[in-house]
């Protein structure tokens, strides 16, 4: 995948490593949430497709602090409580939570996924394990890293493809599903099995899949490992 398909210019990047690395580390560290916890909530709240999109309001116009309250006002948490700053640590002193948001915002650029798809294969909890051996490691080698971690996951696990998960979802037959979007009934047995790769199917087939999925397409396209390659 080229550099166009990424939704927003490299020269947010680094704004948006730090607002995303700042927001967790102040959810985590000063209001006391669990990382995957406010993940979720994150992933829950429009914020999350704001920055997927590069929204300049959010990947470079906002603290990560701002955003973190922003969550929790749309994710309907009430807290008495005001911001605490606390610029010189999260400047001198990254923590894990810190470098885990880092290398997310890197990491979903990169990819051009969504956090949503990225954290069904991966949690933050399981990026931070990792600080110790990658916080000083370039991006990429992080990019790497994760993907590893990934592919390694879905070995052990057989993991059905994520077009016959969303199938099961629907409660439709192969013969039902192939029937109502105009798919060879073989055809699409093999990409359930991953023996063809719907990724390189008409963007009609994908979007008719998908339809009659009642999913967005991103659900039923398999995780491209090499897609910021």
């Amino acid at each position: 995948m080229s550099n166009n398909m990424r939704a927003y210019d490299e020269s947010y990047l680094a704004d948006a490593m730090k607002n995303l690395g700042e927001m967790l580390d102040y959810a985590v560290n000063d209001l006391n949430y669990s990382l995957n916890t406010f993940l979720d909530m994150f992933i829950a709240s429009s914020l999350a497709g704001q920055f997927e999109k590069g929204s300049p309001k959010v990947v470079a116009g906002m603290s990560g602090k701002e955003i973190a309250f922003r969550v929790l006002e749309e994710t309907g948490v009430e807290h008495g409580f005001d911001m605490v700053f606390r610029e010189d640590q999260v400047k001198y002193l990254p923590s894990r939570e810190y470098w885990c948001g880092w290398i997310l915002a890197y990491y979903q650029w990169f990819q051009a996924r969504s956090f949503d798809t990225i954290l069904q294969y991966i949690s933050g909890e399981e990026i931070v394990e990792k600080y110790q051996t990658l916080h000083e490691a370039s991006e990429k080698r992080c990019v790497d890293a994760i993907n590893g971690i990934i592919t390694e996951k879905i070995k052990a696990a057989g993991w059905p493809s994520r077009l016959q998960y969303q199938r099961r979802i629907a409660g439709l037959s192969q013969s039902e599903l192939a029937m109502r979007a105009g798919v060879n009934i073989r055809t699409l047995q093999q990409y359930e099995t991953r023996a063809k790769d719907l990724s390189k199917a008409s963007a009609q087939t994908v979007m008719s899949l998908a339809w009659i999925l009642g999913c967005d397409p991103e659900r039923i396209l398999e995780f491209d490992f090499t897609a910021g390659e």
